[in-house]
């Protein structure tokens, strides 16, 4: 090869454990926050909505609902909100659905990146860590009225527990102890989450705990989407635990939301939570 072609200097000298600081010197307009609109661009992106995550003993559950909105317009009825970020960890997106999935992509890439770089996985605070400055990176979009405010959980290998962090636009990490939502019906969800949630569920119980807090933001929140039980469009729900992340399969969902629904008929305001 002759002199002066080949891969530019950047890719051959050592260099940061960031993909995103690699990235935003080799190829900068990639990067979600290169490309600010002009005024606000709010209504021309549809929206994910409501994620709820909560502890459990043997680990961690999150969930999210399906829609997507646009304004007043559902956009997507069976939009994906909750991922796996690696072996132990989950992110939920709220907020612009489009960046928030280009921002779960290049997160992954940020943690494998790490991991070959250094020869360890980042702990499960340094995940929490680079998650909130990739969103102080995308400050210019969400003044532009295109923020995304995920929740992030996962399995601590040290301590041995699930937790949870939530964020804001800013980049700001908040650690949440036990349970935590986000998204336009996080308020009617958390309060759900407060009647229903106790410290001794299993992965199962806590799984329709946060189904049905889910249900409830739904019934309140229209941006929110209920189960769909015509074209059988259920939550996402995943788990983080030592053994790793835990897809609940269609099967496993349907049986869950179909007690939860019947339960619903005979009592349409959801379970009573005991008063001792």
């Amino acid at each position: 090869m002759s002199r002066g072609v080949g891969l530019p200097a950047a890719y051959l000298r050592a260099g940061s454990s960031s993909f995103t600081e690699f990235l935003a010197e080799v190829a900068p307009d990639l990067l979600p926050a290169a490309r600010v609109p002009a005024g606000d661009a709010s209504q021309l992106a549809p929206h994910g909505t409501t994620i709820v995550a909560a502890t459990y003993p043997g680990g961690v559950v999150m969930a999210g609902d399906r829609r997507a909105t646009m304004g007043n317009v559902i956009a997507q009825r069976d939009i994906q909100k909750v991922y796996s970020s690696d072996e132990f960890s989950l992110v939920g997106i709220a907020g612009a659905a489009g960046l928030a999935v280009e921002m779960v992509r290049l997160f992954r890439v940020e943690l494998e990146h790490y991991e070959k770089i250094e020869g360890a996985p980042l702990s499960l605070d340094g995940k929490a860590n680079r998650l909130a400055t990739m969103i102080r990176g995308n400050l210019p979009m969400a003044l532009q009225g295109l923020a995304v405010v995920p929740l992030f959980a996962g399995w601590d290998l040290g301590s041995e527990q699930g937790r949870i962090w939530s964020y804001d636009a800013t980049g700001g990490r908040y650690e949440e102890t036990a349970f935590h939502s986000v998204g336009s019906g996080s308020v009617f969800a958390r309060g759900s989450l407060k009647k229903l949630y106790r410290q001794d569920l299993t992965a199962e119980q806590c799984a329709t705990v946060v189904i049905q807090s889910l249900y409830d933001a739904a019934d309140d929140d229209s941006a929110t989407g209920s189960p769909d039980m015509q074209r059988r469009i259920f939550p996402v729900v995943m788990t983080a635990s030592g053994e790793g992340i835990d897809t609940f399969d269609d099967d496993r969902i349907s049986g869950i939301v179909d007690r939860i629904v019947a339960a619903r008929r005979e009592r349409p305001d959801g379970p009573a939570a005991p008063l001792i």
